[in-house]
């Protein structure tokens, strides 16, 4: 037999060996956002009543931990369906390629705005991201230069706010929000500081992205429920989370307008909210047909019974998208198109 021939032979080996693999697993297997966490629960559990397929398995791993998770390879032993709060990144893609992931469909489900909120029993903030970076970052220009944060309370940084300590519970790295909190208030309120215009590139990244060490920061890398019941027990504290969790929890928290706007539903879907971003969940196309239901829970989640503007989804806090981009969505999810970064 000719070298052509068996390495021809061992390729189709191969593949029966990495499909038979995925076929030993009849339930599909989530991961992913803490953000979308609730919404993919929602509609595995609408999913697994059909009685069709069983209710898929979702795991709060974080946006980064997902995508790892994601692009680790194909088979039984990694996930089918990643969920995320920020778009994938070309390192990531690039990781999946080396490890045989070549087929991957991206799905925008909808919006969520981040928002800044604390306790309904602490004060009232009224808040601009240029204050929330001076409040968060490690290094701020004071008096011309780039300095290690100076100030310990919120009145510090303007009169007008509470004088209060500074305490912000936000995501730790691994989350898309945290990535987000980067894009949508850091480095737009480093780009109005003039002491660090003429900065190098690597050095102003640095100074925009790292946030504080010295107890004003606190990260919380598990589900954000973490945070609500952080900024619950300490009234004066701050918590950058999600609106979804402030929607389901109007109850006991409150949120800080931004820049002027207040976090609403009509806000985040026309864009007029200045911290809010698209969601996410990327189909391993190599495990359709080899993991029994991954199509139809796709089909589930961009049907308009769950991500439409009645929806259930948006119970739990989901933003829809509007009505075109969300039939042009579900066209791509449904046909399996390929991610074009």
């Amino acid at each position: 037999m000719s070298t052509k021939t068996l390495a021809v032979a061992a390729a189709a080996l191969a593949v029966i060996a990495t499909a038979g693999a995925a076929q030993a697993r009849d339930q599909i297997r989530i991961v992913g956002s803490s953000t979308v966490y609730p919404f993919s629960t929602a509609v595995a559990e609408a999913f697994g009543k059909a009685g069709k397929f069983k209710t898929p398995v979702v795991e709060s791993t974080g946006t980064g931990g997902g995508m790892r998770l994601f692009c680790s390879g194909v088979g039984e032993s990694f996930p089918d369906i990643t969920n995320a709060s920020r778009r994938i990144e070309p390192s990531e893609v690039e990781f999946c390629t080396k490890n045989g992931v070549t087929g991957i469909t991206e799905v925008v489900i909808g919006y969520d705005g981040i928002v800044f909120m604390n306790s309904k029993a602490g004060p009232d903030f009224t808040l601009t991201r240029e204050q929330m970076y001076k409040a968060t970052a490690k290094d701020v220009p004071v008096g011309g230069k780039l300095v290690p944060n100076p100030y310990k309370n919120w009145s510090d940084i303007d009169p007008s706010l509470p004088k209060e300590p500074i305490l912000v519970y936000g995501p730790a790295p691994n989350h898309g929000t945290r990535d987000a909190y980067v894009e949508l208030v850091l480095d737009p309120a480093c780009a109005k500081q003039p002491e660090l215009k003429d900065m190098e590139k690597a050095a102003k990244k640095k100074a925009c992205q790292t946030v504080r060490e010295d107890g004003a920061w606190v990260e919380v890398s598990e589900n954000y429920t973490v945070i609500q019941q952080k900024i619950t027990s300490n009234p004066a504290a701050l918590g950058v989370i999600t609106f979804s969790y402030l929607d389901q929890n109007r109850d006991k928290v409150k949120a800080a307008p931004v820049d002027g706007v207040v976090a609403t539903y009509d806000a985040i879907a026309s864009n007029k909210y200045p911290v809010s971003r698209p969601l996410f969940f990327y189909v391993k196309k190599q495990h359709v047909g080899m993991v029994p239901g991954v199509k139809e829970y796709v089909t589930e989640f961009t049907s308009d019974k769950a991500w439409g503007k009645e929806g259930y989804l948006a119970d739990k806090g989901l933003i829809a998208s509007p009505d075109a981009i969300r039939k042009e969505q579900a066209n791509n999810a449904r046909t399996l198109g390929e991610l074009k970064m």
